[in-house]
């Protein structure tokens, strides 16, 4: 997009903002929105100072006036927005917070898909009991459904459902999904799906046991050409790079490489069952309806409701339910729009059925909060453990050392690594979860007990496979710090072996 194009579309914008904001109703919908919510005003392409709030409604014009051209606004609920900072953790946040609404994005090319998608999540809701949400038009070719913190159960087995934020939307948005492609399939016909053909919607080979899309990635067998040594690597086409030897530095040569299918709904792979994995390219409806985890996230922002959107110059209004199918977008005309509430008149716990039925599937799906996923470097699951009999604390590396003083941020990580560390030299379960729980009681904020059952249950359900491997994951969560033995040692697993039976062979 040239520097022209980008002109013409702020000159359009520009020509309508002071008209359009200046109207007592568009000031009076947003104000009354962002109330104990985070605002943010966007100047064409940059946005303003956070955290910012409306003390009136006269402040939209007056920032208006200053250039703003749309307003966005926070999905989490706060008792004073002035008081986040940046930088402040889950603890700080929590207490912070009074609420969160749960908010669907849905985006896609056509915006005749977008609604079928709406629609789709909209039966989603019925069939579970819920008559009141809130659907607005984003101001560009997607829609925003949303269903206000008023819905949901307010305490979930003795916590409290405020603090359980993003790890709860994020499953209930990841059971929505779900459940709204099945509904999908009967609103979109086989010739409707013809357009998507040439796009990047993202296509796949279907598990033929559950009917999703399985994962596809290379276990690649690699050797070293100077000290022999083999590894295998579970590799995914956007990781694919060169690795080094650990032991020598040498290049790996590539031995073999076999494309691998593999179902994690289904915990099983191509390499166990190869006829349970239909060569049919199938295309993955979720994609296709473009609902975006990432909007579930802390602090994260969304166009409130008639608000302009720069692109467009659209509107971003309200839609009632039965506006839904015949919507285009010249309905979204600024200069012809009529206000309604985005915030439905929703009953108190209204959305309970749904939570439930989310936390059942998420647990049999074994779906987290999102902030990892599996291992993708290191040793493949067929690594065999290297028992340790006589497991010493002093011999961990310091990056683990570190993570065993207990954490205030990458719990989650950590506890990812201490599971994998643990069963790679063979420790006893009893032990395992033993030191699990007490380093958990170390944690500024302990995980929730819920959450590491899950993660062990999870495990155990698999082959032991090594943590990550050395320097920038740990660097990144704040607990590298190398000594002299980690120059010779590319993973943690291999640093505890080596300091374990280093005394060994010296005596040897």
């Amino acid at each position: 997009m040239d520097s022209g194009d980008i002109s013409i579309k702020e000159e359009r914008i520009r020509k309508i903002t002071h008209l359009y904001y200046s109207r007592p109703e568009i000031q009076k919908v947003l104000y009354e929105f962002s109330k104990n919510r985070e605002i943010c005003p966007r100047y064409f392409e940059g946005f303003g100072k956070r955290p910012d709030v409306f003390e009136y409604p006269g402040d939209i014009f007056e920032l208006v006036k200053k250039g703003a051209t749309s307003f966005h606004c926070s999905e989490e609920i706060w008792k004073d927005p002035l008081k986040i900072e940046t930088g402040m953790n889950e603890k700080q946040l929590n207490e912070l917070r009074e609420g969160w609404d749960l908010l669907i994005d849905i985006d896609c090319n056509y915006i005749e898909f977008s609604k079928k998608a709406a629609r789709a999540i909209i039966n989603v809701f019925k069939k579970h009991g819920i008559t009141n949400w809130g659907l607005k038009f984003s101001g560009s070719k997607g829609l925003h459904i949303l269903l206000p913190w008023k819905a949901f159960p307010k305490e979930i087995a003795g916590e409290k459902t405020k603090d359980l934020f993003p790890e709860l939307p994020r499953k209930i948005l990841s059971y929505i999904r779900f459940k709204a492609e099945q509904e999908m399939r009967k609103l979109i016909s086989e010739e409707e799906l013809d357009k998507f053909k040439e796009t990047k919607i993202k296509r796949g080979i279907k598990c033929n046991n559950c009917k999703e899309l399985a994962q596809e990635y290379e276990l690649i067998d690699y050797s070293c050409p100077k000290c022999y040594r083999g590894e295998s690597k579970k590799t995914f086409e956007e990781q694919k790079k060169d690795y080094k030897c650990p032991d020598c530095g040498t290049m790996f040569k590539i031995k073999q490489s076999e494309k691998i299918y593999e179902c994690r709904k289904c915990n099983i792979s191509s390499m166990d069952k190869p006829k349970n994995f239909s060569r049919n390219v199938e295309i993955n409806l979720f994609e296709l309806m473009g609902l975006d985890l990432i909007m579930v996230s802390p602090r994260h922002l969304f166009r409130m409701p008639y608000s302009l959107h720069e692109k467009t110059a659209l509107a971003s209004i309200v839609l009632d339910e039965e506006e839904l199918e015949n919507f285009n977008l010249k309905d979204a005309n600024p200069l012809k729009i009529k206000v309604k509430e985005f915030m439905p008149k929703s009953k108190e716990n209204e959305a309970n059925d749904l939570v439930r039925e989310a936390l059942d599937w998420a647990k049999d799906n074994q779906i987290s909060s999102g902030e990892y996923k599996e291992v993708l470097k290191g040793k493949y699951a067929d690594f065999k453990p290297i028992k340790i009999d006589n497991l010493l604390d002093v011999n961990f590396p310091p990056c683990v050392k570190n993570i065993l003083k207990g954490m205030s941020d990458g719990k989650k990580r950590a506890l990812f690594i201490l599971i994998n560390l643990f069963r790679s030299v063979g420790m006893d379960k009893d032990e395992l979860e033993k030191r699990i729980y007490e380093w958990n009681k170390k944690n500024e904020v302990p995980l929730r007990e819920g959450y590491i059952q899950t993660q062990l249950s999870w495990a155990y359900r698999k082959k032991p496979i090594m943590p990550q491997n050395c320097k920038e994951f740990y660097e990144g969560m704040g607990v590298c710090q190398p000594d002299d033995f980690c120059k010779l040692i590319k993973n943690p697993v291999n640093y505890l072996v080596r300091k374990s039976y280093k005394p060994n062979k010296n005596k040897k």
